[in-house]
């Protein structure tokens, strides 16, 4: 089964994006490039969902590799031909290359689970991320956190429930950033629950 890994940069008060939108604390470096080619180099669709979509076209980024175009084959680099999923229940006309998804994202993120393939990135917060974790989708979070303190804006997790958690990398980068990433502990349905 595929791997759903959901994943952004965010300050260290889990913010992916400032109030105002605002990204302008954002840390690149070449630490980031080789993570960012090492991951995209695994991954072979991308959902996101309308809020994500129009931030990343007003900011002239992508969903995949390519940042002029999420889903643009990368034939020749080394890097699997990405296909983008957009997730809403207002848009009536998807933007070229791009599959419109609107509705029942649950079963659709279920199914494209089951399928042959690479790894599938969430990208950006808000209801699709949140949805996904609710119902035992997201299978790792990758977190690049940042030396900062945001104080508000657009918020890294949305579920409501408690999720457990295993730590498999933690190294630092540049610019005092920390790379974490956790894999998703399923629940084992025939274990008895234990109290604390």
């Amino acid at each position: 089964m595929r791997t759903v890994t959901y994943g952004a940069a965010c300050s260290l008060d889990g913010f992916i994006a400032g109030s105002d939108g605002a990204i302008d604390w954002l840390h690149f470096s070449r630490d980031v490039e080789e993570v960012m080619a090492q991951y995209w180099s695994t991954v072979d669709a991308v959902l996101m969902g309308r809020k994500t979509w129009e931030f990343a076209a007003a900011q002239g980024m992508g969903g995949g590799p390519d940042s002029s175009n999420p889903s643009a084959s990368n034939e020749g680099s080394g890097t699997p031909a990405v296909a983008t999923y957009l997730f809403s229940r207002t848009l009536t006309e998807p933007p070229s290359g791009v599959e419109l998804i609107s509705a029942d994202a649950i079963g659709f993120v279920t199914q494209l689970k089951e399928q042959p393939g690479s790894g599938i990135c969430v990208m950006g917060g808000g209801e699709l991320a949140g949805s996904l974790f609710e119902a035992g989708l997201i299978d790792e979070i990758s977190l690049n956190v940042h030396p900062v303190l945001l104080g508000s804006g657009i918020p890294f997790f949305h579920q409501t429930r408690r999720i457990a958690l295993e730590l498999t990398e933690l190294r630092t980068i540049d610019g005092g950033c920390v790379l974490m990433t956790y894999r998703v502990r399923k629940k084992n349905p025939g274990a008895a629950t234990k109290h604390q």
